[in-house]
C-alpha cells in the first residue's frame, strides 16, 4: 500500500526539478548529513529519521516534510496565560517540539530535522519547508535555522524558485538579514539622482518639463563619443566662440551618424530635438556658483552616475524612462494628460516571459513611449540568441515601434543607439494611422502594447479607446502571431460603449483570446489605473469550446514604499515564476487565482467575472466560524438579547424606540 504522501512527493520533487534544484530522497550523499540523520528520529528517541527531501545548494542545507493531509501543516505551542481574543484562542507563534507535533506535521517535523543537523554538522544555514496538501490544494511554509537554532519564519511560497543557486543568497539576504538588495540599491539611487539631476536641470538650466529628457538624452549620446576620441568633457570650457553646446551638439551629430541612423531625414529630425543645447544661451553661460556652464556640470554629473553604468550594465531597465517619469511627476507633467503611462521593467519582463519570446522573433511595438518592451524584448532575445550574427539581425532587423510623441520618440531612438541599436526600425508617427496590410509584410510576430489610456472621452472617439488600439495591433501582426497588452480593466469589460463592446466581437471573429492577468492595483503607482494584461493569438478565430486563464495576480509581491514608489519585496519572482506555471499549465491551480472557462464577446474578460470558490474548507476554517459565531452569541447575551437564540421563538423586536413592534405590524400572513 503506497504511503498517504505519494502525490505530495511528486509534487514536491516537480517544484525542486522546475527550480533546477539537485536533491536527495530520504537521506543524502553528503556523508555528515547522512550520518546525522541516523539519529534523527522524529520520536526523538535517537533512532534515524530521514525527512523526504533534502539539497544543498552552496553553503546552504535545505530540508523539506510533507504530509498528505492540509490539517497537519503546522502546529504551535499553547503557552499558559493564553487570552481569549475574539472567541478564539491567541497561541503564541512558538513551534511546537514535542514528540507527537514533530511526527505528525510537516512543519514541526522539517524544523526538527534541521535543528538536529544544525547541531551535528557543519551546515550553519538550513532552510526547512514544511508542505502539506497536494498540487491544486497546498501549503509551503519555510524557515530558516541558525548556528544558534534560532528559528525565522518566512512568508508562505508557491514554488522553491527563490532557493536555487541563483536566488538563494539574495532571498537569505533579504529574508532572514533584512538587507537591501543590488537592484533596491540600484532604484535608490536612480531616484536619488534624478530628484538631484531635476533640481540643477530647473535651478541652473531654467528649462521646461518636457525639455530636461532632451538634454539628458543628448548629453547620454555626445558621451557615447568619448571612445571614439571625438568628444572630451574637459574641453567643455564656457568658451563664447564654439560653445559648451555647440561642442555636444556635433558629439550628437556625430553619434548619429556613427550609428547609422537612416534615412537622413529622419536623422535631422532626431538632431533637431537637441537644438536647445546649443541654442540656449543660459545653459552656454559660465554659472557664478558652478564655475562653469551648467551644460558641463550636467555632463559630469551624467557621466559619473549614469553614464558608466547605463552602458556597462547590459540591463533591461529603461533607465532614461525612469528619468523621464522622475522629471514628470515633478509637475503633474503632461504625460496623465495624454494618457501616456509608462510601463514598469518588472511587467515589460513579465511580457517576454508569458510570450515565451525567442530570438527569432519579430517583435512590435506601437506604442513605444520612451523604449521600455523593446528594451525587454532586445535583452531577452539577446540572452537567447546562438551567436553574433544573430544577435546583430535582432538588433538591427527585429525590433519595431511606432511613438507619436517626439521628444518620448527621441529618447526612444537614443535608449536603443545606447544599447548597440534598434533604432533604425523606430518611427515618429500614428500607429492608428498605418495600414495592417502594409505592417503584415514586416511579418511581425509578436507585439507588445501600453496604448495611451482613457483616449475615448466620447462615444466618436472609439477609434482613441484601448480596444481600438489592441484590435489593430492584432490585425497587424502575422497569423499565429502573439500579442500582450497592458490597459485599463474597464477594456476587458466593454466598458459603457456600444462601439467598444462591439469591438470585443469582432477581435472574437478575427483571433483568439488566450487569456487576461488582472494586476497589482498599485502597478501604475500614482496615476490611479486598475490594470489587467490580456494576451491572443492573431487571425485565428476563437473557437466556442476555446478554454481560456483568467488569473489574478493582484498579489504579486510588489508594494508601494515611501519616497519610491512600487518596489520588489522578497516574494516577488517565487510569485512571478507561479504565474507562469500556472499560465504554462505546468501546475494546477485553485479558482481563486486561475479559473479555466469558455467565454462569450459579452462577458466581462476578467478573473472576477468567473471566479467561484473551490477551496475546501480546512478544520481551521470551522474552528474559526464556531468561534465567530460563540462570540456573536456571547455578545448578543450580554446586550439582553438573547431571546434571539431561543428555540422556536420568532423574532422579537425591542418594544420602545424606532423600529418597535406597534410601528411594525405584520400583515396576518407570517
Amino acid at each position: 500500500m503506497a504511503k498517504p504522501e505519494t502525490k505530495t512527493d511528486a509534487f514536491v520533487r516537480k517544484l525542486l526539478e522546475q527550480a533546477k534544484i539537485q536533491f536527495d530522497e530520504q537521506g543524502s550523499d553528503i556523508k555528515e548529513v547522512n550520518d546525522a540523520l541516523k539519529t534523527a528520529s522524529k520520536s526523538q528517541k535517537g533512532n534515524a529519521g530521514f525527512p523526504e527531501f533534502v539539497a544543498q545548494v552552496k553553503d546552504f542545507l535545505l530540508v523539506i516534510e510533507d504530509k498528505a493531509d492540509l490539517d497537519k501543516h503546522c502546529k504551535y505551542a499553547q503557552n499558559k496565560g493564553d487570552e481569549i481574543v475574539g472567541g478564539g484562542v491567541s497561541y503564541a507563534l512558538s513551534l511546537d517540539k514535542s514528540s507527537p507535533a514533530t511526527q505528525n506535521y510537516a512543519v514541526n517535523g522539517a524544523v526538527w530535522y534541521a535543528e538536529h543537523l544544525v547541531e551535528n554538522t557543519h551546515f550553519k544555514k538550513i532552510f526547512a519547508f514544511g508542505v502539506s496538501g497536494d498540487e491544486k490544494h497546498h501549503k509551503i511554509t519555510p524557515y530558516f535555522i541558525d548556528e544558534r537554532k534560532n528559528l525565522f519564519a518566512l512568508a508562505e511560497i508557491d514554488n522553491f524558485i527563490d532557493f536555487n543557486e541563483q536566488n538563494i543568497e539574495e532571498c537569505y539576504l533579504r529574508n532572514v538579514l533584512k538587507e537591501p538588495t543590488n537592484n533596491e540599491k540600484e532604484l535608490k539611487e536612480i531616484l536619488k539622482d534624478a530628484a538631484e539631476l531635476h533640481e540643477a536641470l530647473r535651478n541652473y538650466g531654467n528649462l521646461k518639463d518636457q525639455d530636461k529628457p532632451m538634454i539628458v538624452s543628448g548629453i547620454l549620446l555626445a558621451l557615447s563619443e568619448i571612445k571614439h576620441k571625438n568628444f572630451k568633457i574637459e574641453d567643455l570650457n564656457g568658451d563664447t566662440v564654439k560653445t559648451d553646446g555647440e561642442k555636444i551638439y556635433n558629439a550628437i551629430r556625430d553619434n548619429l551618424k556613427r550609428a547609422n541612423v537612416q534615412p537622413e531625414v529622419k536623422r535631422d529630425k532626431i538632431l533637431s530635438q537637441f537644438s536647445l543645447i546649443k541654442d540656449s544661451a543660459k545653459l552656454n553661460l559660465i554659472d557664478k556658483q558652478l564655475a562653469k556652464t551648467p551644460l558641463k556640470y550636467y555632463t559630469e554629473f551624467l557621466h559619473e552616475r549614469l553614464f558608466n553604468s547605463f552602458i556597462a550594465t547590459h540591463s533591461a531597465e529603461d533607465y532614461l524612462g525612469r528619468f523621464y517619469g522622475e522629471f514628470m511627476s515633478y509637475s503633474g507633467g503632461d504625460g496623465q494628460t495624454l494618457g501616456i503611462v509608462l510601463t514598469p521593467k518588472h511587467i515589460t519582463e513579465l511580457f517576454c516571459d508569458l510570450l515565451d519570446l525567442q530570438p527569432t522573433d519579430n517583435v512590435l511595438d506601437p506604442c513605444c513611449g520612451t523604449g521600455g518592451f523593446l528594451i525587454a524584448a532586445m535583452h531577452k532575445m539577446l540572452q537567447l540568441a546562438q551567436d553574433e550574427t544573430q544577435k546583430s539581425n535582432i538588433r538591427k532587423n527585429q525590433l519595431h515601434g511606432f511613438e507619436l510623441q517626439p521628444d518620448m520618440f527621441t529618447i526612444a531612438t537614443t535608449n536603443m543607439i545606447l544599447r548597440g541599436d534598434g533604432k533604425s526600425n523606430l518611427l515618429n508617427d500614428d500607429f492608428l494611422l498605418q495600414s495592417p496590410e502594409d505592417l503584415g509584410l514586416k511579418a511581425l510576430t509578436v507585439g507588445m502594447m501600453n496604448p495611451p489610456y482613457s483616449q475615448a472621452k466620447k462615444s466618436g472617439d472609439t477609434k482613441l479607446s484601448e480596444i481600438s488600439f489592441t484590435e489593430h495591433l492584432l490585425n497587424s501582426l502575422c497569423v499565429g502571431g502573439k500579442c500582450a497588452v497592458i490597459v485599463p480593466q474597464s477594456t476587458m469589460t466593454g466598458g459603457n460603449s456600444k462601439a467598444q463592446k462591439q469591438i470585443k466581437e469582432q477581435i472574437l471573429q478575427n483571433h483568439t483570446l488566450e487569456g487576461v492577468i488582472t494586476l497589482n492595483p498599485a502597478t501604475f503607482y500614482g496615476v490611479g489605473v486598475m490594470p489587467c494584461i490580456a494576451i491572443f493569438t492573431a487571425h485565428e478565430p476563437h473557437p466556442a469550446n476555446k478554454i481560456c486563464k483568467f488569473i489574478n495576480f493582484e498579489d504579486d509581491g510588489y508594494k508601494v514604499a515611501p519616497h519610491i514608489g512600487l518596489i520588489e519585496t522578497p516574494q516577488a519572482k517565487s510569485k512571478k515564476q507561479h504565474l507562469l506555471d500556472v499560465w504554462f499549465d505546468k501546475v494546477e491551480e485553485q479558482t481563486k487565482f486561475c479559473v479555466k472557462t469558455t467565454i462569450e464577446a459579452t462577458d466581462e474578460w476578467l478573473h472576477s467575472f468567473y471566479y467561484f470558490n473551490d477551496e475546501i474548507p480546512t478544520e481551521e476554517d470551522f474552528d474559526k466560524t464556531i468561534c465567530d459565531y460563540l462570540t456573536f452569541e456571547f455578545s448578543m447575551i450580554m446586550q439582553g438579547r438573547e431571546y434571539l437564540f431561543a428555540d422556536n421563538q420568532p423574532f422579537r423586536q425591542p418594544e420602545t424606540g424606532v423600529g418597535s413592534s406597534q410601528n411594525n405590524q405584520g400583515d396576518g400572513n407570517e
